[in-house]
């Protein structure tokens, strides 16, 4: 760890007077209260920043007053090292989010006199997504037959004109064109590809979320990372499904169309899981009960991460988004917040843009699904 360097907070001192006081009897006033002092580092550690003046603009972000700023700080702290260009800063708030007896006003104070807010001037989209839990089996059978697969060796990756990866299939003779769509892969799919079967809904969202967790009939566990897409993009399937009438045009929630898959599945929801051709291939890891690693390669921090467009924003930066749910059908809850910029995905495109982590398991998705909020975002700047 870098060393920060140690800076003294000045204490005020009485003027001398020529001669001395008369006593006073009686209670003495309390002096007033001053602001929480910076906690003490052990000795011979350096101060977690250097005192300064906070930004006043922090005060006009929506929610910056009610923010949980220890919970940011500590969320923060977790993914600002995928920024190279951050260091210093970053290196601070590990320091001080590790320091004994640090308070939210600490970290308020951390945040308002070491960036300065910018942006918030125009309105975007949020979304949501999680980290889901499935059952799986090793073993195929007439429920579990959706097959989980790793990415197939003809699969070669590049870089597209926009920074992202770029999958194409390689044939025999050295030629490339671009992959085939999810009905050719679940057709002609190569069966040593195959690392487990799931309920098809389930792998569904399982790619449409990136990653999630798998249980076996055993108990073991597994957590099912991205590896690898087959570059096309990716297209909803709820206004084609509301445009069929097969549910209501206000209820294409997350939740609603899983039930629906579940509820028909079979060739009438293959058939509707094939409107979105993207596919995506997996990689078997241990469950070591971290969030998955979003794109940044860091585990993803509950409620303090967000998946964002690499053509506008940097990973490990923070961004404060302010997201209100008021008056919008079927939202669960506004979305006020400090949060680190560490994971993209197919469908995050433009500078007001995210996709908000909510955590892992079915309660996460549940809230998940209904988050499509207009929203704001203020890149936090290092001073």
């Amino acid at each position: 760890m870098r060393r920060i360097l140690l800076v003294s907070a000045l204490a005020l001192t009485a003027a001398a007077c020529a001669t001395a006081p008369s006593p006073v009897s009686g209670p003495q006033p309390e002096p007033a209260p001053g602001p929480t002092p910076a906690p003490q580092p052990a000795p011979g550690q350096p101060t977690p920043w250097a005192p300064g003046p906070a930004d006043p603009a922090f005060a006009a972000l929506p929610g910056w007053a009610e923010e949980d700023h220890l919970n940011a700080l500590r969320g923060y702290a977790e993914g600002c090292g995928a920024d190279s260009r951050a260091w210093s800063v970053c290196e601070a708030a590990k320091l001080l989010a590790a320091t004994p007896g640090v308070t939210g006003e600490n970290a308020r104070l951390f945040f308002e006199t070491r960036f300065r807010p910018e942006g918030g001037d125009e309105t975007g989209l949020l979304t949501a997504y999680f980290a889901p839990e499935y059952e799986a089996r090793a073993v195929r059978d007439a429920e579990f037959s959706a097959p989980l697969l790793a990415p197939p060796p003809d699969l070669t990756r590049s870089q597209g004109p926009d920074g992202r990866a770029l999958y194409r299939q390689r044939l025999s003779d050295g030629t490339v064109r671009d992959y085939p769509d999810r009905a050719a892969i679940e057709t002609f799919h190569d069966p040593a590809l195959v690392m487990a079967w799931l309920r098809p809904e389930d792998l569904f969202f399982l790619q449409i979320q990136g990653s999630g967790y798998l249980t076996f009939a055993d108990g073991s566990t597994a957590r099912a990372a991205y590896a690898a897409d087959n570059g096309l993009r990716f297209l909803g399937i709820a206004r084609p499904m509301a445009e069929e009438g097969l549910l209501p045009r206000d209820g294409t929630s997350g939740e609603a169309i899983r039930r629906w898959l579940a509820d028909n599945r079979g060739p009438e929801a293959d058939r509707v899981m094939r409107l979105n051709p993207r596919y995506i291939f997996f990689r078997l890891e241990p469950d070591d009960g971290k969030g998955p690693a979003g794109a940044a390669g860091v585990p993803l921090p509950e409620r303090r991460a967000i998946a964002v467009d690499p053509a506008h924003w940097r990973y490990g930066e923070p961004v404060w988004i302010a997201a209100n749910g008021a008056g919008l059908v079927g939202a669960r809850d506004s979305y006020f917040g400090l949060v680190t910029a560490l994971d993209t995905g197919s469908a995050i495109r433009g500078r007001v843009r995210a996709d908000f982590y909510m955590g892992r398991g079915h309660e996460a998705g549940a809230e998940a699904g209904t988050v499509r909020h207009p929203l704001r975002m203020w890149r936090l700047v290092p001073r």
